[in-house]
């Protein structure tokens, strides 16, 4: 195991050196281009603030020598050729000197120094001229140095010849260079970066050039050799230790391979290979993780399943007996069935084509349908779709399909039971109880968020007579045909029920004591107007006495009947077949 690593490290090594090594071959030598095209950048630099400062100072002496020039005073000195008066006015300006033909010379003559001159012209042409000079000295070149924005190490100098006569102390020497291009010069036997400009405006046998020590540029070399050779071992140091790091996790998981393939050996499911990572030792590890799974697995997925399927059929019974709500129930079928059968998604088709989903019935490839009957009522089909169902799954299916018909058996009786608790058997509308409990809460609402509520109360006219004279079927028939034209005349926010025997009641949410009127009215002409005809054909007039009432005036339900039915007695005692209002809450005994 040791010398595997050991190999392992050696590879690496090797592995690493050679592209280390030319990395910081390249680098070290784009280190040293770098750093001499920065120094060269800076001396270019400098010498063009150097030139602009130079520039700056011949035309300060421009400057000074046109306002001479332009002094009338000084014509006339200069036409008079007055030396005294001349050397008045130039004293305390040594860098001018005024000179006139004939010889005629005022001022110093400078042969180091940069000359401009301005001529004075007069009524008879050239009298003269002002000589500017720029002296090219050890202090200009100290000006043009601060001016420069060269660094500390960097200095200007000013060449004449060939040589140069001014600049830093023991800086002398030959300095026939090429204009604008950076070269390595010996200066006092000190080696220099050194750049010269051209020659100089008004002294065309000299120019100014700049130096930069080249020891500065090797320093900085050898400090950017120096740093990539310490990043060249502690590359070598890092490759050295991942590899070695990298050798003993490799050996450590071969171990452990070895290790768990002998327990799978012997038998011991329960040994496991601790997996870390994903690379070829990993997938290996999860491989004979795995293999010891496998069989322990199938034996749990038989357990597991059969208390799945316990599970799902109790829950599922104990859903069924919870609710009577068709739509629920069918919703609860699709998914349990889903669940018992690990199918896709199923869908439960009824026999009005409505449709309940769950999961998703796209992704499967097959089909597993099941009808839901119970003797001749059909509740529609069951579909179930998965990638596969076996024998198991259809037995599944088919035990919970039986116990969703007795449950959706159960919920269709129920709504039978509940409608005929609300419903009035012979008219079909509300019976008494829906009316006294949608009474209750409609004034629950007006009490709550306010606004009117009206109950009109109606009893047919002579209604006795009708059963003792046509018969019983004939009464039968006369009070479905009410309830026909009470369910054409009211809208869907209204509830129109059978009071009991031949009196009917209406509920008008939102409607006031007038607009109830109006509703009875209608029903009473709509009424009035029908034929109904009996068992034998004979013709049966029929018409009804009406009474309102409204909430405001009356406060609870009560006295909204009460006074409802109190009017409609009034309408009877006024004559049948009419309208009457209660104009005042009625208490009730």
């Amino acid at each position: 195991m040791g010398s595997f690593k050991v190999k392992l490290v050696a590879y690496f090594l090797l592995l690493s050196l050679l592209p280390l090594a030319a990395a910081s071959w390249g680098f070290s030598t784009v280190a040293s281009r770098s750093e001499a095209r920065r120094v060269d950048a800076r001396l270019q630099a400098g010498l063009r603030a150097t030139l602009a400062a130079y520039q700056e100072a011949l035309g300060r002496a421009d400057a000074d020598a046109a306002k001479l020039a332009r002094d009338p005073a000084f014509q006339r000195a200069l036409l008079a050729h007055d030396r005294s008066a001349l050397e008045r006015m130039l004293r305390g300006k040594p860098h001018l000197a005024v000179e006139a033909p004939g010889g005629f010379r005022v001022g110093k003559r400078d042969p180091m120094a940069a000359r401009r001159q301005i001529a004075v012209v007069g009524p008879g042409g050239a009298r003269g001229a002002v000589v500017a000079s720029v002296p090219l000295d050890p202090a200009l070149v100290r000006r043009l140095e601060a001016r420069s924005g060269l660094e500390t190490a960097d200095h200007v100098v000013l060449v004449e010849g060939g040589k140069i006569v001014a600049g830093p102390p023991r800086v002398r020497g030959r300095f026939d260079l090429l204009s604008g291009k950076t070269h390595t010069v010996a200066l006092g036997g000190t080696k220099y970066r050194a750049l010269v400009a051209g020659t100089l405006e008004g002294q065309p046998g000299a120019t100014l050039g700049v130096i930069s020590p080249q020891a500065l540029i090797d320093a900085a070399k050898r400090k950017a050799t120096n740093q990539l050779l310490i990043g060249l071992v502690a590359a070598l140091l890092f490759v050295v230790c991942v590899a070695y790091v990298e050798g003993r996790a490799i050996v450590r998981t071969i171990r452990q391979l070895v290790d768990a393939a002998r327990a799978i050996a012997r038998g011991d499911l329960k040994e496991r290979v601790p997996v870390h990572g994903r690379d070829e030792f990993a997938l290996l590890g999860r491989t004979f993780n795995q293999m010891a799974f496998q069989l322990q697995t199938r034996l749990d997925e038989l357990e597991a399943e059969r208390g799945r399927l316990r599970d799902v059929t109790s829950r599922f019974g104990e859903a069924l007996g919870a609710t009577h709500d068709g739509e629920q129930l069918m919703r609860l079928i699709v998914e349990a069935a889903i669940e018992a059968t690990s199918a896709a998604g199923g869908v439960l088709v009824g026999t009005s084509g409505s449709l309940v989903k769950a999961g998703r019935p796209d992704n499967g490839s097959q089909r597993l349908e099941v009808p839901l009957q119970a003797g001749s009522i059909s509740f529609g089909s069951l579909l179930l779709f998965g990638e596969e169902f076996n024998d198991e799954d259809r037995m599944t299916a088919v035990s919970l399909a039986s116990h969703a018909v007795v449950a959706l058996d159960n919920a269709r009786l129920h709504r039978i039971v509940e409608r005929q608790a609300l419903i009035d058997g012979l008219t079909g509308l509300a019976n008494r109880r829906q009316c006294e409990e949608t009474l209750a809460d409609e004034l629950a609402r007006v009490e709550r968020f306010g606004g009117a509520l009206a109950v009109v109360v109606a009893d047919l006219d002579w209604f006795k007579d009708v059963n003792d004279r046509h018969g019983h079927p004939a009464g039968d028939t006369v009070l479905r045909e009410f309830a026909v034209l009470l369910e054409e005349t009211v809208r869907e926010v209204d509830l129109a029920g059978r009071w009991g025997g031949e009196e009917f009641v209406l509920v008008l949410p939102g409607t006031d004591l007038a607009g109830g009127a109006q509703v009875a009215e209608r029903i009473r002409a709509g009424l009035a107007g029908r034929t109904v005809l009996a068992v034998d054909g004979a013709p049966i007039p029929v018409t009804a006495s009406f009474g309102v009432a409204a909430i405001p005036p009356a406060k609870t339900a009560s006295e909204l009947f009460a006074a409802a039915d109190a009017a409609m007695y009034q309408a009877k005692r006024a004559g049948k077949n009419r309208v009457e209002t209660a104009t005042e809450p009625v208490a009730h005994a």
